[in-house]
């Protein structure tokens, strides 16, 4: 399991030089759409999920609907995020092929970054998000889920977030990386707001507090 310290820690190193985390033929999307909320996307996950359980069995440790798409009255591109838990996602040979069979196709491999994998299904259209059990990143994913799906503040925050970054990403020519990065301070802005809430962030102690 991960630390606190891990899971409050944000990994925004690049690459090792010369790496790419794209396999061949593959790369960033370049259209960036924002749809309104739609109730077939739960309906998609669970049509996903079904696939992946069917293809690994119990080397399906977790299997986790996350992103915009999991949150009701999110508005979200219509693409079904999902994060799936292997008991080691540098083992391609373990659940690749069998994701593979069951229609899904590997996009990216970052060992550096979490050991992560992408595999990307067309209809319904799905990131599958490969990590281990010990990895922090789908425990964020998990908190900031939940955060907005019980905070409508943050919800509309978020919202607006996004219409503005697709627009801008529009504007300016950008491709995905674009948009998540015209969206990241907000996004990191509500992560505090999160860890707080669940009681992961230290309390500073008042001056002449003993405690």
């Amino acid at each position: 399991m991960p630390s606190v310290q891990e899971i409050l820690t944000f990994d925004d190193s690049p690459p090792p030089p010369g790496a790419s985390p794209w396999v061949e033929g593959a790369g960033p999307a370049e259209h960036v759409e924002v749809e309104p909320p739609d109730h077939a996307w739960e309906l998609w996950f669970d049509t996903l999920s079904g696939r992946i359980r069917r293809a690994l069995g119990w080397r399906a440790l977790a299997i986790e609907h996350v992103g915009s798409t999991a949150v009701p009255g999110l508005p979200a591109k219509p693409i079904i995020d999902i994060d799936l838990i292997v008991a080691n996602p540098d083992d391609e040979a373990g659940y690749v092929p069998a994701l593979e069979d069951a229609g899904f196709e590997l996009r990216v491999r970052e060992p550096w970054w979490y050991r992560h994998r992408v595999l990307r299904h067309p209809a319904p259209a799905c990131h599958l998000h490969v990590f281990g059990y010990d990895s922090p990143e789908p425990a964020r994913h998990r908190l900031f889920r939940d955060w907005l799906r019980a905070n409508s503040s943050d919800r509309e925050l978020y919202s607006r977030a996004k219409r503005e970054a697709a627009e801008r990403t529009l504007v300016d020519g950008g491709d995905m990386r674009a948009y998540n990065a015209h969206k990241q301070a907000v996004v990191r802005e509500i992560y505090q707001r999160a860890f707080a809430a669940a009681g992961l962030l230290e309390t500073p102690t008042a001056p002449g507090d003993s405690r």
